[in-house]
């Protein structure tokens, strides 16, 4: 069954927005009485039936309405510097997506590469990720934020560092119990700076490893994720 993003959705008659309504029937050649399901990225699930199938404004009947469609019982928060190369960091938001994430901070860190992104591009990335990976609800992305300002700013759950330097480290794998809210951190292709570690320890963000072997930022973003899921289900 074909799904569809509708985040305004209200009541039991919908009209889908005109790029919608082009691929339903223009691209994918619905028509009148075809079911198919709509999404609002806030956790709800709607069956619908197609009553009339217009290429501009396809107008839907909901049928049944699923609330909480998927949710998981725990909340990730992810903070990645963007990479030099914008399509590794699209990668990563694209398969961070499919596994399951709740709010993803871009961070402006020391030896940043790129500081500049554009988030109505980045927003398609993951509107498009949710829907293929049938996802109820729509990751919150965050505006690039400086470093300092997010470890002074988030102090809810548990908060992890993941960083490349010698000194003692915790294994992710190994943290997780407890809280249900998780926040980690993943530095940019030349990984924080050792003032930045400090200053994230200073806001009690415990270090951590992610593995043995050196992780391209997205990569390591992408197993942070993962071990969270794949450890709280």
């Amino acid at each position: 069954m074909q799904l569809f993003y509708t985040p305004d959705i209200r009541g039991e008659e919908y009209t889908l927005n005109e790029t919608e309504s082009k691929h339903a029937v223009r691209v994918l050649r619905l028509s009148h009485e075809d079911r198919i399901q709509l999404i609002d990225g806030k956790g709800n699930l709607f069956e619908a039936r197609i009553e009339d199938a217009h290429p501009k404004k396809c107008r839907v009947e909901v049928t049944r309405t699923i609330a909480e469609f998927g949710k998981r019982n725990h909340y990730l928060h992810l903070a990645v510097a963007p990479t030099k190369n914008i399509d590794r960091f699209e990668w990563f938001l694209e398969k961070a997506t499919e596994i399951g994430i709740d709010e993803i901070t871009p961070i402006l860190c020391e030896h940043s590469e790129r500081k500049i992104i554009k988030n109505e591009r980045l927003e398609k990335v993951i509107i498009s990720a949710m829907k293929q990976s049938l996802k109820a609800y729509l990751p919150k992305l965050n505006p690039l934020t400086p470093f300092q300002d997010f470890v002074t700013d988030n102090n809810k759950g548990k908060k992890f560092i993941a960083h490349c330097y010698d000194q003692d480290k915790r294994e992710l794998k190994n943290e997780l119990t407890g809280s249900s809210q998780i926040i980690v951190l993943i530095g940019p292709e030349g990984d924080f700076s050792k003032s930045e570690v400090q200053q994230a320890i200073d806001h009690q963000f415990i270090p951590v490893s992610l593995g043995e072997s050196r992780l391209r930022t997205e990569t390591a973003a992408v197993v942070a994720c993962h071990t969270v899921n794949l450890l709280k289900s």
